[in-house]
């Protein structure tokens, strides 16, 4: 192929969908190498965002919650996560107005062993809940903390209605901040419906 018509290529469509990435490792008889993360291989995915800031979690129980969390305008935030030590079950929640799958959410699991990543657009809530002990997940950000951006939904809320798989007999580990978030009633939703509803991995 020339690089004329490489360049006459048109450019990907951005998207504002979430989306599993699993970027391939190349492996030999001393482990495997990967591209963590390649702004080509993510462009051709359709995801356009340009990431600022990255943000590393430990976890030290199996049935920690994180979430479910966003950042609101000026400075809202899409992520790109990924588990580096041991697994996740990650969620995203659609808390766009207007709509159609407005309070739905979709979920994958991340781990460390298959390098699986999830991208997560601007007006999706997130959270994950560690499914073993000693979980370190990693990600991308495409705006800084902002303190005063920061929101989240109830990660229990009865409209989302999220079975999160905690071990059995097990309750839910959460910072005191996590279970003091509002539910998605009376939640006056900063971020417009853009055309592209949750759609499944």
């Amino acid at each position: 192929m020339s690089a004329e018509s490489v360049a006459r290529r048109p450019p990907p469509q951005p998207t504002n969908i979430v989306t599993l990435l699993k970027p391939r490792r190349f492996g030999d008889s001393r482990g495997w190498f990967c591209e963590t993360f390649s702004e080509a291989a993510a462009a051709a995915a359709g995801i356009t965002a340009r990431f600022v800031q990255d943000n590393q979690s430990y976890s030290s129980l199996a049935g920690t919650i994180r979430g479910l969390h966003f950042q609101r305008p000026p400075h809202a935030q899409a992520k790109l996560v990924r588990c580096l030590r041991g697994s996740v079950m990650d969620y995203a929640v659609d808390v766009r107005r207007g709509s159609p799958t407005y309070g739905r959410f979709i979920a994958t699991k991340l781990t460390a062993a298959g390098g699986e990543q999830l991208f997560i657009p601007e007006g999706f809530a997130h959270g994950f809940l560690t499914l073993e002990p000693d979980v370190e997940v990693a990600y991308k950000v495409s705006d800084v903390y902002a303190p005063h951006c920061d929101g989240g939904i109830a990660w229990n809320d009865p409209d989302i209605g999220i079975d999160w798989p905690l071990p059995p007999g097990a309750e839910a580990i959460l910072s005191d901040k996590d279970r003091a978030l509002p539910t998605l009633r009376g939640f006056d939703s900063p971020f417009a419906y853009d055309g592209q509803p949750l759609q499944p991995l």
